[in-house]
């Protein structure tokens, strides 16, 4: 509750009024500073009624992609029985405030009021609770309060269309890694039956022509997996403005479009961050939303990645996206390849002029943006 400065003035002036009136000897002076405090007192009873208020809201849709429509939707309900209620109230969305025009609201009726969701940039937008202010008749008190919830719209990144990793891995015993199609079980070789064996394991033909039960062999080759990790330090990309910077907005771009391209392919995809966020969501075009550049000690925060990539491995295929910043690391990351990860490719962004120092035997893919990166992984003959 806030005494506007017109209250605050009547207020005053009732004081005066009754001490000049009292002290000497002026009923009429009295009068007025009486009714000036009985009009101070009533905007005070006004503003302390609570009015009933229902808010629900929606959004629609909200998970939308970077520049894509999306708009909120509030429906007001006044659950009073006998008293309209006159409203100025305004939401939340981010960091700026949204006008909603609710002017009368009958006794028992709704009202639904749309805007639309700001999505040309990344990230999680909450938006509301919505904010009512109310004022009394003579615009002495005004009281603003909170109603319904807040709601987040996930702002992704866009996705361009690019080619899935189709190659997987079988490592042998000797060490050897062999590049191998979409995982199945794969014929691998022949030997003499055994007791025990499934008879539906045996080849027909090479026993008759040998005179012996002979038993095909499988190997369980791996499906491909791919390991998408997103340097989310801010010394990667330094070119930040307003705590944005274009680098990784296109390397987000290029984490969400390797992503969906696995995912649509039905392929297994990991997707970490350098540094890790605090709150695990288990949607990983969520955690692009969510993701924000942070301030890591140094490089020794990917030096303990990329130790535990190479201690955990993964999958068999990393993508190590990067900004300008990160151009000095690469070959850290290369050193990853052949016996961690053999398919290994990097996406630097907005690296041009930079030398990309240690990048021997790398697949290093400069691009301005996502549309770019999508553009050069198309044009990866190898996958």
């Amino acid at each position: 509750m806030t005494v506007t400065s017109r209250g605050v003035a009547l207020l005053a002036a009732a004081v005066l009024l009754l001490t000049a009136g009292f002290r000497f000897a002026y009923p009429e002076l009295a009068v007025l500073g009486a009714a000036a405090a009985v009009a101070v007192a009533g905007a005070l009873l006004h503003a302390a009624g609570q009015p009933r208020l229902t808010v629900t809201r929606s959004a629609d849709p909200d998970r939308v992609a970077r520049g894509e429509p999306a708009a909120m939707t509030l429906t007001l309900g006044n659950r009073a029985r006998l008293r309209p209620v006159n409203l100025l109230a305004e939401d939340s969305c981010g960091n700026r405030a949204v006008p909603v025009p609710v002017l009368r609201l009958r006794p028992g009726h709704d009202t639904t009021v749309s805007y639309p969701v700001p999505t040309h940039r990344r990230g999680v937008i909450p938006v509301g609770p919505l904010r009512v202010t109310r004022h009394d008749a003579l615009g002495l008190v005004s009281v603003t309060r909170r109603y319904g919830q807040s709601a987040p719209v996930w702002v992704y990144p866009r996705v361009h269309p690019l080619r899935a990793v189709p190659t997987g891995v079988a490592r042998s015993l000797d060490g050897r890694v062999d590049g191998v199609p979409h995982g199945s079980i794969t014929f691998d070789s022949l030997r003499e039956y055994v007791v025990g064996d499934e008879m539906r394991r045996v080849h027909w033909r090479t026993s008759a022509r040998i005179g012996e039960l002979m038993v095909r062999e499988h190997v369980d080759t791996s499906l491909p997996r791919l390991v998408v990790l997103l340097d989310n330090r801010a010394a990667a990309h330094p070119a930040a403005r307003g705590g944005i910077a274009e680098t990784f907005e296109a390397a987000c771009e290029a984490a969400a479009s390797v992503v969906t391209a696995a995912l649509h392919e039905e392929l297994p995809v990991t997707l970490l961050e350098v540094v890790a966020g605090g709150t695990e969501l288990p949607s990983p075009l969520d955690r692009l939303a969510a993701t924000e550049l942070t301030r890591a000690p140094g490089d020794g925060t990917l030096r303990e990645v990329l130790g535990r990539l190479r201690r955990d491995r993964l999958g068999d295929t990393l993508v190590f996206l990067t900004g300008p910043g990160g151009a000095a690391d690469l070959g850290d990351v290369a050193a990853l390849r052949p016996s961690a990860y053999p398919s290994l490719l990097v996406g630097l962004f907005g690296a041009a002029g930079v030398s990309a120092g240690g990048a021997a035997g790398l697949t290093v893919l400069e691009a301005a943006d996502g549309a770019e990166f999508a553009a050069e992984w198309d044009g990866v003959r190898r996958w």
